[in-house]
Parts: C-alpha cells; sequence; structure tokens
C-alpha cells in the first residue's frame, strides 16, 4: 500500500513531463522605433508551466542577461566597494550564503536568512514575507539597505558611469549610455530571471534518464504522500506545501517552529493577526546545498529539519492548517515516521540537488577567468 502512491506520482510524472519549453523573455524593447537587444530564450521543462512574470518594461534580452551578470558580481553597487549581490548569494550554494544571517557593509547581520535564487521566474512576491512584487523591486531593497549593500541608486549609477567598461554595455541593453538606477535594477532582474534549476537527478528521473534507488524511492512516496493508517498508508506531507515539480508554491504558512513567533513574519506586511508567524513557502530545489534552514536559520541539517516536521511541532492560533495534528494519520502529535523512513525522506531531498546549476559558467563571476 505504502507505494500505491508512488506509482500515482510515476504515471503523473511521465505524462507531464515529456518536452520542453523555450520561451522568448518577451519582446525586444524600443526606443522609439529603433529595437534594442536580443531577445534572449529562456529554456525550461514543460512541467514547470508558464506561469512566468517579465514585467513588458524589462524584457529580457542577451544583451540586458549579460549586464545584470556582471552587476550581479559588481561590488561598486556597494557602499564600501567590498560586497556585490553574490557575497549573499553564492553560486555553488545555490546562490545562498552558509550563514544564518548574512553581514553586509556595516558589519550588522540581516534580520532574516538569505534565500536561495533559482526558479524566481515564476515568483511574484519576493523575500520571506512577501513584501515587494517583482524582481526588479527587490533587487533594489538590498542594493539600498544600509545594512546590506548600504548604497542609494543614483551613487551606484554615477559610479558605474564612471568607468570606460558600463556605459557601453548599458547602450547595448537599454539604447541608452547614461547609467540609472532603474536600468541597474532592470538588468539585474533579467539576470536573475535566467537563474533556472531543473537539472537535478528528480529532473532526470522525470524525463526517464534516471531509476531512483529503492530509498529515493520510499522518500518520494512520503514526501508526496498522506499518511493514512487506517489504510496502512505511510506518509510525511510535504506535498500540501511544495507539491509540484518546483517544490515551492506562492503561499505564506506558520510551520510550526514556536508557539509565540520570536518574528511576525508576514502580518508584519499585512497587518493581520492572520499571518503571524507566516513565511513563504521556499523552494526545496538544491536544498541539501543551502544550509542552515528555516527564515532564522536555526537548522544547520535535512535530519534536523525533518525531525522537526516529524516531532516538534508547535501549535499556535495561525499555525498551517496542513500542520494541524487532527489531520487523519497523525499519531498524537506526530507524524511517527520511523528513522528509516526518515532517512529515506533525506535521500529523496538529495534527489533535488542540481550539480550542473552551480557550476554552469552563465551564473559565475565574469570577472575571474
Amino acid at each position: 500500500m505504502k507505494y500505491r502512491l508512488f506509482n500515482i506520482v510515476v504515471v503523473i510524472a511521465m505524462l507531464v513531463c515529456l518536452g520542453a519549453t523555450s520561451v522568448t523573455g518577451n519582446r525586444q524593447s524600443t526606443i522609439g522605433n529603433k529595437k534594442i537587444g536580443t531577445p534572449f530564450k529562456l529554456d525550461y521543462p514543460a512541467y514547470f508551466g508558464n506561469r512566468i512574470f517579465i514585467p513588458a518594461d524589462n524584457p529580457t534580452t542577451e544583451e540586458g542577461v549579460q549586464l545584470g551578470r556582471m552587476l550581479f558580481y559588481e561590488t561598486k553597487l556597494s557602499g564600501n566597494n567590498q560586497i556585490s549581490c553574490a557575497h549573499c548569494h553564492q553560486q555553488e550554494r545555490a546562490f545562498t550564503d552558509g550563514m544564518a544571517f548574512s553581514k553586509g557593509v556595516d558589519g550588522t547581520s540581516t534580520p532574516r536568512n538569505s534565500m536561495s535564487l533559482a526558479n524566481l521566474l515564476w515568483i511574484r512576491n519576493f523575500f520571506w514575507d512577501g513584501r515587494v512584487n517583482g524582481l526588479e523591486a527587490q533587487a533594489a531593497v538590498p542594493l539600498t539597505d544600509p545594512h546590506e549593500m548600504g548604497q542609494a541608486l543614483d551613487i551606484s549609477a554615477r559610479k558605474l558611469q564612471q568607468t570606460a567598461l558600463y556605459p557601453p554595455l548599458f547602450n547595448k541593453a537599454f539604447g541608452t549610455a547614461t547609467v540609472s538606477g532603474d536600468l541597474i535594477v532592470k538588468a539585474l532582474a533579467q539576470f536573475e530571471r535566467t537563474l533556472i534549476s531543473a537539472n537535478s537527478r528528480y529532473d532526470q528521473y522525470l524525463r526517464g534518464a534516471y531509476q531512483p534507488t529503492a530509498s529515493e524511492r520510499n522518500g518520494m512516496a512520503l514526501f508526496f504522500g498522506n499518511p493514512d493508517m487506517n489504510r496502512n498508508v505511510r506518509g510525511a506531507s510535504c506535498g500540501h506545501c511544495h507539491g509540484g515539480p518546483k517544490t515551492f508554491s506562492e503561499l505564506f504558512h506558520n510551520n510550526g517552529l514556536d508557539s509565540i513567533p520570536a518574528d511576525a513574519g508576514r502580518e508584519k506586511i499585512t497587518g493581520q493577526s492572520i499571518d503571524r508567524g507566516r513565511f513563504r513557502v521556499a523552494t526545496l530545489r538544491n536544498i541539501a546545498l543551502t544550509a542552515p534552514y528555516m527564515h532564522d536559520g536555526r537548522f544547520s541539517s535535512l535530519e534536523q529539519v525533518v525531525d522537526h516536521y516529524n516531532e516538534h511541532i508547535q501549535p499556535s492560533a495561525t499555525l498551517s492548517t496542513f500542520l494541524q495534528h487532527d489531520q487523519p494519520g497523525m499519531r498524537g502529535t506526530q507524524l511517527g515516521l520511523s528513522i528509516a523512513e526518515k532517512k529515506d525522506l533525506v535521500a529523496f531531498l538529495h534527489l533535488l540537488t542540481d550539480s550542473s546549476f552551480i557550476t554552469d559558467k552563465r551564473f559565475s563571476n565574469p570577472f575571474i577567468k
């Protein structure tokens, strides 16, 4: 019985995974009647879906992406000329930094953990609390925050304008050699939309090119399965929030870290008490590379994360419905996963690691040869 759901997952996966999608990054930019830039082709599996977010005033172009990649690694965008976006988002860590809290130009720690920059093309609202809409608005926040990169956009624009390198690149990307804060964040957003992770062993399995081990198969069944004691079906119910091949959802949940949340989370944005302690359902893509975990980096390993969901959920008024322990199949206040089942679940999570993503030269530092 425990493999019934797994078999269903296999059938669905095989039905939806055939084929891939190549989307031109919106139309070309135009100034007057002059077309600017070469449209960039965004390639991703068909099972990722086409609900992507590219604003009409910032189409993705080859020239814009190239410029954005350089700006992502450009330390001139920081107040001390020492920090770039890559300081907190390192490619080898799936664009995280391995820290519970990052340190900016003044040595102050950020209030929350740095999130992975993967598959942003499908996200509308950014940060743990969803405070901004669109990648362009997201980019402006760490650039100008006094405790992160600590520099106003107009100062960043002036510094780049004074170089021999950047004005021609802005001209190629946007049809003007005049650098502005608006164009800086647009170029960064274009580059970040190309950070697509879709070649893990899980993806290879969906394409029929990889055969999971017995442990990985059982972990997959547990991940997507809901427990049902009456039918002897085992499950961890992870798919409620992390379902679908991208393993994230545009939702915010209180996942039971604390009975009284120290960080109000999304409530700070909405002002609604029902949002207390709710945070973004982050992607699990490359999750084995992005420790420590949660918005406050409290867990150092995947094993600790699994232990939390299995036996340490803290009740509160805003606890996600999916985690409340009156659900069918729960064993009192626990999922009741065995030691072996927890190991299998972690084995499946490792299946989501995309080694080609963290070594792709298109995303690497262009200033290092």
